[in-house]
């Protein structure tokens, strides 16, 4: 795998982390709720839930490429289209982060851990996610240290960019500015999603 190749790898990983939705407000709920150990063991139980999801889905889709090209163009065809409803989205989005920013009663380190795994692995907007991401990299992905480059990257951005979040959210100066930056940063993060949906396209 080329250097190329894993960056914009990372940066899709990274776009996919960024996006709000149900597993950022799991984070920052515990992250508010509990401090800033809950929300460690939210965000990296939360992100084995997506190094499963990755590993999964690069076998599965794997075994598709070998035995049938035609059906892994056209899952490939879905997944660029599936990036470019994810960019139009955040392009008409007014940013959600802080309407996200739920409170609630504090609880054990555990109890954080097991609700971040479970909700990486019971949405199933992220294995579409992943079917998108992977069906362009998965070819890619010859030897045996380019397959754990491949599942370790989304695992390990999803890890840390949650724990970034866990430690903006003691510092509350921090926290106002991703607020008033949550429209700029959907707007940025659509371009990119359509961006990389049509370079999807282009290189089939």
């Amino acid at each position: 795998m080329t250097l190329t190749t894993w960056f914009s790898l990372f940066a899709i990983a990274l776009l996919g982390a960024m996006s709000p939705g149900p597993s950022l407000a799991m984070v920052v709920k515990h992250s508010l709720a509990g401090g800033r150990s809950n929300g460690i063991c939210t965000a990296w139980a939360h992100a084995c839930g997506i190094g499963v999801y990755a590993f999964i889905t690069m076998i599965g889709l794997a075994v598709v490429l070998q035995h049938s090209p035609l059906v892994f163009d056209t899952i490939t065809y879905l997944g660029a289209a599936y990036l470019a409803y994810l960019g139009v989205n955040a392009l008409r989005s007014k940013g959600g982060v802080a309407a996200r920013l739920e409170s609630g009663e504090r609880v054990s380190n555990w109890q954080s851990a097991k609700e971040g795994a479970l909700i990486s692995m019971l949405n199933p907007k992220i294995a579409l996610f992943f079917i998108a991401l992977f069906s362009q990299y998965v070819d890619a992905g010859h030897s045996l240290s380019d397959k754990v480059t491949i599942v370790a990257t989304p695992f390990v951005v999803d890890g840390s960019w949650y724990t970034l979040i866990t430690l903006l959210l003691s510092n509350a100066a921090v926290l106002d500015k991703l607020r008033h930056k949550a429209a700029l940063i959907d707007r940025l993060s659509g371009c990119v999603l359509l961006a990389l949906a049509i370079r999807v396209v282009v290189s089939i």
